[in-house]
């Protein structure tokens, strides 16, 4: 048995051609890929291109100073590869010396926050070992864009007007680069960003003509982890700002952590589900929680799959309550999740799944042993969680809204990166620089006894999470925005996809979903079970009987929940497709 798309939602057709094909998260970048691929450039070039892109398109979601999360697969490949661009703790972010600072949680706003950056490095060595192009041509996108401008879009404005009062009130070097005249910009105003301008001249500039390709790029990053780049950061952020806290504290990040952090490559995680192979990147990510879920979905009938169903939804929900908490317990930097695939621990969460709406936190298991418990804090006046558009508190802290780009090429190349961190709210603007350093440590706890405990030399766990599928001779790469909810999203268009029979657009643009029972990965890190929240086109008696079974529904709006995106290649047909979001009016596909 398996479940059709209903005829209550008009589907965008998903776009297939021969040349290659690119979806992400901004039409912008998604058109500067696509014009590397028709000038001969790979699915890499194309990735990196629109990628630094994206730092000029959605400042609000992803910047210069945070960070990465990839999958990609060469064609000559049997497997995909994880791009690792997570930085971690810098040598001074110990939990003593947070808790010297009156500190009980990382704060998501400031540069006390930050991780060592990772973005820039992973998409240049992505360039220098699978892409073509040389980094001048591969960079000349955003360098114009940052020189000449580029139209803000409304969900950038949006942001800047939440923290004008943090800007004009606590960091003027921010305010300098986003307030015209004090004032947010508004929608369509150009912007311009010469000082990241200035940087990518930099590092094009600091490899010489005599130079291979590779060494070319090799100097770049040089250029970056030691060069102005390091100094500018480390000097300026010495001083005392404001964090989300409202407290006034200086950075822990110096030169020497600069220097210390390389991008690399690692082996996905895989799990098998319905006869087709899902990877995704490791325990420092959430990545692990859509592979569990589909464990432990696996032997279910089908009608249990189908979220346009009050009996899929419910047990969608209660799935990904499980598979959450056990990130929020067992998830971390090196930690070992073997155990938590075993058929022992998936049959009994598969038992855990009950009739009714579950409001306990309810990590596994292992060996009898009690799991780590974090904070269970439950919201006040806090603002809702993310839906891959921008939730910025005036004190800048956001909820893990991001961006997303998938690639695949005529030779069969395919990649897809989830960029995030560094928004321009996280912390002041770096003058010299044009952007400012991430936040992603508030996703460790200063508790020594978790997995994900705050400590130098470790990456933070992060929720940048893209998927890979195997299926027969279709290799699909996809992923979304929204923090804690991109997983969540990505299991609906997954079980659609593979049991439901959906394309992959018709997958997106069907209604979907997610829960709130899992403790927040973003500052105040808060917990609201058993709330859910829907969009309005499940429908009144799918959303009257999940309330009934005792989720607590927050209706969000018929188009509000995901940004998924998506590019598939059929090597039998010789067809490439992609397919993307039409929620905001921002996601976009293209090829030829």
């Amino acid at each position: 048995m398996s479940f059709t798309p209903a005829a209550s939602f008009t589907t965008r057709p998903q776009l297939t051609g021969t040349f290659g094909m690119a979806a992400s998260t901004h039409p912008t970048a998604t058109a500067v890929a696509q014009a590397v691929l028709e000038r001969g450039g790979n699915a890499f070039d194309a990735a990196c291109a629109g990628g630094f892109t994206l730092h000029l398109a959605e400042p609000h979601l992803n910047g210069p100073g945070g960070d990465l999360v990839g999958l990609f697969q060469p064609a000559d490949a049997a497997g995909p590869t994880v791009l690792m661009g997570q930085g971690p703790a810098p040598a001074g972010a110990d939990i003593a010396h947070f808790r010297r600072e009156g500190l009980d949680l990382v704060p998501g706003a400031g540069g006390l926050a930050a991780a060592i950056p990772g973005a820039v490095d992973a998409w240049l060595l992505l360039l220098r070992d699978h892409g073509t192009w040389e980094i001048a041509d591969v960079l000349a996108y955003a360098i114009g864009y940052a020189r000449d401008g580029h139209p803000i879009v409304p969900t950038a404005a949006a942001t800047i007007e939440r923290v004008v009062d943090l800007f004009t009130e606590h960091w003027p070097t921010s305010a300098d680069l986003w307030l015209i005249d004090g004032r947010a910009p508004r929608t369509g105003e150009m912007h311009r960003n010469l000082a990241y301008a200035a940087v990518l001249e930099r590092l094009i500039d600091a490899g010489s003509p005599a130079d291979t390709r590779e060494g070319r790029i090799d100097a770049a990053r040089r250029e970056w982890s030691t060069g102005i780049v390091a100094q500018a950061a480390s000097a300026f952020l010495r001083t005392p700002h404001r964090h989300s806290s409202g407290t006034d504290h200086a950075a822990v990040m110096t030169e020497a952590d600069f220097a210390t952090f390389s991008a690399g490559y690692e082996e996905p995680l895989s799990a098998t589900f319905r006869g087709r192979t899902v990877f995704k990147a490791g325990s420092w990510t959430q990545g692990p929680v859509l592979l569990e879920a589909l464990r432990i979905l696996e032997p279910l009938p089908d009608e249990r799959f189908d979220v346009a169903t009050a009996a899929g939804a419910h047990t969608v929900l209660e799935t990904l309550k499980l598979v959450l908490a056990d990130r929020d317990a067992h998830f971390g930097d090196g930690a070992d999740l073997d155990w938590l695939f075993a058929e022992d621990t998936l049959s009994v969460r598969r038992a855990d799944l009950g009739d009714g709406a579950s409001a306990t936190w309810r990590p596994a298991t292992r060996d009898g042993a009690a799991s780590w418990q974090p904070p269970l804090r439950h919201p006040g006046t806090e603002m809702t969680a993310g839906t891959g558009e921008p939730t910025v508190a005036k004190t800048g802290e956001t909820r893990g809204d991001t961006c997303h780009i998938d690639v695949v090429d005529r030779w069969g190349n395919i990649v897809a990166v989830t960029p995030s961190g560094g928004w321009l709210q996280s912390s002041p603007t770096i003058p010299e620089l044009g952007f400012c350093l991430g936040t992603r440590l508030q996703m460790c706890w200063l508790d020594e006894a978790s997995p994900a405990a705050l400590t130098p030399g470790r990456r933070p766990r992060t929720t940048l999470s893209p998927t890979f599928i195997h299926d027969g001779t279709t290799t699909i790469a996809m992923g979304t925005p929204g923090g804690d909810q991109q997983d969540q999203w990505q299991l609906p268009m997954v079980l659609r996809m593979i049991v439901g029979g959906y394309t992959a657009q018709q997958a997106i643009d069907a209604p979907t979903l997610h829960t709130l029972g899992m403790v927040e990965s973003f500052w105040p890190r808060t917990w609201s079970p058993p709330a859910a929240v829907v969009e309005d086109r499940l429908g009144d008696e799918v959303i009257a009987e999940l309330t009934q079974r005792g989720h607590d529904v927050t209706r969000a709006g018929d188009w509000a929940l995901g940004r998924l995106s998506a590019v598939g290649r059929d090597a039998d047909r010789g067809v490439m497709w992609a397919a993307a979001n039409p929620r905001g009016m921002q996601g976009y596909a293209a090829g030829r």
